[in-house]
C-alpha cells in the first residue's frame, strides 16, 4: 500500500478509464444526459416501483439492489428483456460492495418477481496508491482526509469510501483556494477472475490562491468601516469559510437589503457561497469533515474553468444594496397575564454614513403601557462593540402596583468570541409609584454591569439551546440618588432534546437586594413571582410579601424554578407536563416555596410557538388556572 504525497508513474491497465484534468465545460448533450435525464427519472419514479423478492445477500446489499430496481416499469419490457435488465442492475448494485461475479437467477413469472443470488467472493484490494502533489501536499486537511480513509491493501473493495475521498479532495480544493486542481490519474482496475482490485488516485492541487484587494460597491456606509469587518487580510491563503463569514457579518448589521461577497474569478460564472441542498452524495462525501461553508455546483464548474496563472492573488468583490431607511412592525398577541397586547415598532437601521441606528418601540396592554427608544453607535466591529443610548417611559397599573416611570441609560457593549455579551451601563430613573397603598417619588442614579449569552437552534422552536444572564447594580446617596442599594439578578434556562420527540426544559431565576431602606425602592426594582413565565398556577406577580393590609409589597429576594417535559404528539403539536416552584420573600430560606404543576399543549405555528397550559397550585386544592401565551421561549 502506498499512500503519500509524491507523484507516481501513470500506468495503463485494462480497467476503468483514467480521468483527465478537469478543464472543460460539458457539452449540451452531456449536460442533458447527466442532469435532465436523472431529474426525469427522479420525478417519474413514484409512478412505478418493481416489486421483487431478493434472497441470498446481506441486508445492505439487498437494500441497494432494491433501490436500483425501483424505477423499472414492467409494462415497458418483454419477459426476456425484463429479466436481462433486472440482472444487469442487480450486478451494478452489488459491484459497489466488491461482488463482481455473482450468480443471479431471476424468476419473472412469480409474484413478486424473485431474485436468487449466489454472491460469490468479494474483490480484495491488491494495490492502493493515493498521492497528492502541489501545495496541498503540506495542507493539513488533505492529510487528515488521507488519514481517515478507511480502506487499505487486503481489504474488501467498497466503492463508497473511494468516491468519498475523491469528493473530499475536490471539495477541499475549492474551499481552500486550489482552483487549478485536477486528477492526473484516477483509476479503479478490477480483475474479477483474480479477485483483485488496483486503485490509483493522483491529485494535483496546483498553487493555492491568496486573498487580494477588497473592492466595495453600492455601499451608503463608509467603505473603511466595512473593510474593518473582514475576516481575512490581503495576502492570506484563500478560504471559502472566511468569505462566507464576511458575507454573514455584513448581512447581520441590518444596513443592507442584499449582500454579495465573492472572489473575482476569470470566468463568466459566479462562485456562490451557499451550501448545496438536496445532494445526498455531498452529505455522504463530506460527513467526516468539520462543518464548513460549502460551494454550489455552479461554483464547482466555475472554479474548474479557471486557467492556471502566475498571479494567484484573488480580488474580493463586495456588492451591497442599502436597506430601507424606515422599517415598521406591528404585532398583536394575547397572554393570560396581561390579556390582549399590541406592539408597534419603528426601526431605522441606518441614519448616517457611519451606520448609527435608531429604534422605537410602543407596547400596549391593559395593565402596562411603555414607549422605548434606542440610539446605537457601532464601533470598529459593529456586531460586537457599540455605545447605546436608551430612553423610555412606562405606565403600570396592576392591582396593588401603580407606577409612572421614566428612564435614560447610557451603555457600552462588548461581545466576545465565546458569544458572551458584556454590557456596562449607567441608568437614571425617575419613578412616581404607589405600592401596597404606600406612595413615593424617587430619583435614582446607578451603574450596572451585565453578562449574558443565548444560544438556540433552530430559532423558531429550539430543540437545543441555553440562556444565561447575570446583572449587578449599585446605587448610593453619595452621588444624589434617593436610595442606596445593591441589586443582583441571575437567570439560566436550558433546552435539550432526546431523539426527535422528547424535549426537556429547565429554568432557574434568582434575585436579591441589599438595602437599608426598602420602602424607597420603586416597584420596578422589587421582586414579584407568579404567572406564565414564573410560577404557573398563580396569577401574574401575585407572589410576594404582603403588608398589614394584605396588599402586595414586593420582596427583597426571589427564587423560581421550572422543570418541563414535552413529547411530540404529531408534526408541530407537542404535549407538555411541568412543575414550577418559587416565591418572592424578604429573607433567604422561606419555610415553603409556592409550587404549581400541570399539563399543556404546544403548537409551532407560522407566527411562533403557541402555549396553552392548565396549572394547579398545590396550596389550594380547588384552584386551577389557565395560561396562554404566544412567542419564543428565549
Amino acid at each position: 500500500m502506498a499512500i503519500g504525497n509524491k507523484a507516481t508513474e501513470s500506468l495503463i491497465w485494462l480497467g476503468m478509464n483514467s480521468m483527465e484534468r478537469k478543464r472543460r465545460w460539458p457539452t449540451v448533450k452531456e449536460a442533458t444526459r447527466g442532469v435532465v435525464l436523472p431529474l426525469l427519472v427522479t420525478w417519474s419514479a413514484p409512478l412505478w416501483a418493481l416489486n421483487a423478492s431478493i434472497n441470498g445477500v446481506s441486508s445492505e446489499v439487498e437494500a441497494n439492489i432494491d433501490a436500483y430496481l425501483q424505477n423499472i416499469d414492467e409494462d415497458q419490457y418483454t419477459d426476456v428483456r425484463l429479466e436481462g435488465e433486472i440482472r444487469k442492475r442487480a450486478r451494478e448494485a452489488m459491484r459497489v460492495f466488491g461482488y463482481y461475479e455473482p450468480d443471479i437467477t431471476v424468476e419473472v413469472d412469480s409474484s413478486p418477481i424473485t431474485l436468487r443470488i449466489e454472491p460469490g467472493s468479494q474483490v480484495k484490494i491488491d494495490v492502493l496508491s493515493v498521492n497528492i502533489v502541489g501545495e496541498a501536499s503540506d495542507d493539513p486537511p488533505f492529510q487528515e482526509a488521507l488519514d481517515a480513509f478507511p480502506l487499505k491493501e487486503g481489504d474488501t473493495l467498497r466503492h463508497a469510501p473511494w468516491d468519498r475521498l475523491r469528493n473530499q479532495f475536490s471539495g477541499l480544493a475549492l474551499e481552500r483556494g486550489y482552483f487549478d486542481w485536477g486528477f492526473t490519474d484516477r483509476r479503479m482496475e478490477i480483475r474479477p477472475y483474480l479477485e483483485s482490485a488496483r486503485l490509483y488516485m493522483d491529485f494535483d492541487s496546483g498553487p493555492r490562491y491568496q486573498f487580494g484587494n477588497t473592492s466595495i460597491s453600492g455601499s451608503h456606509i463608509e467603505p473603511d468601516r466595512l473593510r474593518k469587518m473582514r475576516t481575512f487580510e490581503a495576502g492570506e491563503p484563500y478560504l471559502a469559510e472566511s468569505v462566507a463569514l464576511y458575507n454573514q457579518r455584513l448581512a447581520e448589521t441590518g444596513w443592507f437589503s442584499s449582500v454579495s461577497v465573492r472572489p473575482r474569478l476569470e470566468t463568466a460564472q459566479e462562485l456562490t457561497l451557499a451550501p448545496p441542498t438536496g445532494s445526498p452524495w455531498w452529505d455522504e462525501a463530506t460527513a467526516s469533515q468539520p462543518q464548513r461553508p460549502r460551494l454550489s455546483s455552479a461554483a464547482f464548474a466555475s472554479a474548474l474553468s479557471l486557467s492556471q496563472r502566475d498571479n494567484t492573488n484573488l480580488p474580493i468583490d463586495v456588492n451591497v444594496e442599502p436597506a430601507d431607511r424606515h422599517q415598521f412592525e406591528v404585532g398583536v398577541g394575547f397572554a393570560t397575564d396581561v390579556g390582549p397586547r399590541m406592539r408597534f415598532g419603528w426601526k431605522q437601521p441606518w441614519i448616517n454614513r457611519f451606520g448609527h441606528s435608531l429604534n422605537h418601540d410602543l407596547y400596549i396592554s391593559a395593565p402596562d403601557q411603555r414607549f422605548t427608544g434606542t440610539y446605537n453607535i457601532p464601533l470598529d466591529n459593529p456586531l460586537r462593540d457599540s455605545y447605546r443610548l436608551q430612553y423610555g417611559v412606562r405606565n403600570l397599573d396592576d392591582g396593588d402596583t401603580q407606577s409612572l416611570e421614566g428612564t435614560v441609560e447610557i451603555a457600552r457593549r462588548w461581545e466576545f468570541e465565546n458569544r458572551w455579551v458584556q454590557t456596562l451601563y449607567f441608568r437614571t430613573t425617575y419613578e412616581d409609584f404607589t405600592q401596597g397603598g404606600v406612595s413615593d417619588e424617587v430619583l435614582l442614579f446607578y451603574p450596572g454591569i451585565q453578562w449574558s449569552r443565548a444560544r438556540t437552534r433552530p430559532q423558531r422552536f429550539p430543540l437545543w439551546g441555553d440562556r444565561q444572564q447575570l446583572s449587578i447594580e449599585y446605587s448610593d446617596t453619595l452621588w444624589g440618588s434617593d436610595a442606596q442599594f445593591t441589586r443582583v439578578t441571575g437567570d439560566t434556562e436550558w433546552i435539550r432534546t432526546i431523539g426527535d420527540d422528547n424535549r426537556f426544559s429547565a429554568r432557574l431565576s434568582i434575585g436579591a437586594i441589599e438595602t437599608d431602606n426598602f420602602d424607597k425602592l420603586p416597584p420596578s426594582l422589587r421582586f414579584f413571582a407568579g404567572g406564565d413565565r414564573s410560577v404557573r398556577g398563580y396569577s401574574y406577580e401575585s407572589l410576594s410579601p404582603r403588608n398589614e393590609e394584605g396588599r402586595l409589597r414586593g420582596g427583597q429576594q426571589m427564587l423560581t424554578s421550572t422543570l418541563e417535559y414535552q413529547r411530540r404528539v404529531s408534526g408541530d403539536w407537542w404535549g407538555a407536563t411541568f412543575v414550577d416552584s418559587g416565591d418572592a420573600f424578604d429573607n433567604w430560606g422561606p419555610e415553603e416555596l409556592k409550587t404549581g404543576a400541570g399539563v399543556g399543549v404546544r403548537w409551532i405555528s407560522p407566527v411562533g410557538p403557541i402555549r396553552l397550559d392548565v396549572a394547579h397550585p398545590f396550596d389550594d386544592e380547588d384552584d386551577w388556572r389557565l395560561h396562554f401565551s404566544i412567542g419564543p421561549e428565549f
